[in-house]
């Protein structure tokens, strides 16, 4: 019988005495080593192909991100490029906007270089912006989805292109909103703003700048017609306080750096494509599908009335404004001398009750509306607005044109052909 010794030594010197069991167990020892092996192999040639994939990736990224890349750049280039002797390349922010997408036509329409920016929020129904975006798009306007206080986008945008001019038109809109949502105001309406002025102050050259402040700067003025020497120190909403906090803040940046800067108080702005929390918007909506409308009263029963301005009308003004801007002065950040500094008033100047604005839209519709009148409350709105425009009119030849009753009718075709029946909506002019 084998003792212990000869069980674990060799018998023969430099051999070892495997019996049958050892030999199998040597076998499965090899066995597991090579499958270690495979497993090292396969690991490290997965490793190699996620490597690799990650790259492929990282470029795909590069060139398929919402912004950046050969690809977008070349975009921006062409949508920025200029098609008529003694045009212009101007940014639009907030180019999928009522005001904006309108702009961005008409700039297009006579051969500048447009590129809009849009970060396209829920403020209200985003795919009335992405309708306007395609709109756009088949013009050959190219439209950056990002958001103004994204530093690296907008320096990226001036890399790319030296635009001669912005038309600022990015806001926080809406009067009532700020009561659920005031953050957003001062984000877009004073922080998006600094920012953009931040780029523009530092490019070389510096572009003029075109920026929609509101007529609600005016706040609780009670002379009427609102001029723009008037004091607008009483805002009655925290979109007003913004809007005028603006004026200050450009006024600093055209002081200091030399940027060209006007500044343009719009009066209720209305018309096809506009924006569906307006009152003649909503109005419309629900008189069509049969719902009550709450119209507001002020003090003592009087109707409210408003200075209602046509988009085409405030569209000539926009144009007219980039037009007779001025230069800015400064370059990579210096002022080198003064430059314009202007604020204009953008209205029809004639006032309109609001019940009668709900006539119009009951003849246009050919429906009666169900009216419930309630007492203004103390959410922000004013009692009236009425624009002096003589500035505008000496300046740049600003003329409104289009009265209430022909604006309407062009909104409710627009309207019940977009919401109301499988046709292509067509802007409308």
């Amino acid at each position: 019988m084998p003792s212990i010794e000869d069980e674990l030594f060799p018998s023969t010197p430099g051999k070892f005495k495997i019996d049958r069991s050892n030999r199998q167990l040597h076998r499965c020892f090899a066995s597991t080593s090579t499958m270690f092996l495979w497993a090292l192999f396969l690991i490290a040639l997965t490793a190699s192909y996620l490597s690799f994939q990650s790259f492929v990736d990282s470029g795909s990224r590069y060139l398929t991100a919402s912004w950046g890349g050969i690809q977008w750049e070349k975009q921006v280039r062409t949508s920025a490029q200029i098609h008529r002797s003694g045009g212009i390349s101007v940014l639009v922010t907030g180019a999928t906007g009522f005001v904006g997408s309108h702009v961005s036509l008409a700039l297009r329409k006579r051969g500048d270089g447009v590129v809009g920016l849009d970060n396209f929020n829920n403020y209200y129904d985003p795919s009335l912006k992405r309708a306007r975006r395609s709109m756009l798009s088949s013009r050959g306007i190219f439209v950056v989805e990002g958001d103004l206080n994204d530093a690296k986008l907008l320096a990226k945008l001036f890399d790319v292109v030296a635009f001669t001019h912005v038309m600022h038109l990015a806001a926080q809109a809406g009067v009532r909103y700020a009561l659920e949502n005031p953050q957003s105001y001062v984000h877009s309406n004073i922080a998006g703003l600094v920012n953009l002025l931040e780029i523009c102050k530092a490019a070389n050259p510096q572009p003029a700048i075109v920026w929609a402040s509101s007529s609600s700067v005016y706040g609780l003025n009670e002379k009427v017609p609102f001029s723009e020497s008037d004091r607008t120190d009483q805002p009655a909403s925290l979109y007003a306080a913004t809007k005028k906090a603006g004026e200050e803040i450009t006024h600093t940046y055209n002081h200091i750096y030399g940027l060209a800067i006007t500044g343009l108080r719009f009066f209720t702005v209305y018309g096809p494509w506009g924006r569906p929390d307006m009152a003649y918007f909503s109005f419309t909506r629900n008189i069509l599908q049969g719902k009550p409308i709450t119209i507001y009263r002020g003090k003592n029963r009087v109707d409210l009335a408003r200075d209602f301005t046509y988009i085409d009308d405030i569209v000539k003004g926009c144009l007219g404004s980039l037009d007779s801007s001025g230069k800015s002065t400064g370059s990579g950040g210096k002022k080198r001398g003064a430059a314009p500094y202007r604020i204009f008033n953008l209205g029809n100047t004639s006032p309109v009750t609001v019940p009668i604005l709900v006539d119009i839209l009951e003849k246009h519709l050919k429906v009666k509306a169900k009216r419930n009148f309630v007492e203004m409350p103390g959410n922000g709105d004013v009692p009236f607005t009425h624009a002096n425009i003589s500035s505008a009119r000496n300046e740049f030849g600003y003329k409104p044109t289009t009265d209430l009753e022909t604006g309407l009718k062009k909104f409710v075709r627009w309207y019940l052909s977009y919401y109301g029946y499988n046709t292509k909506a067509k802007l409308v002019h």
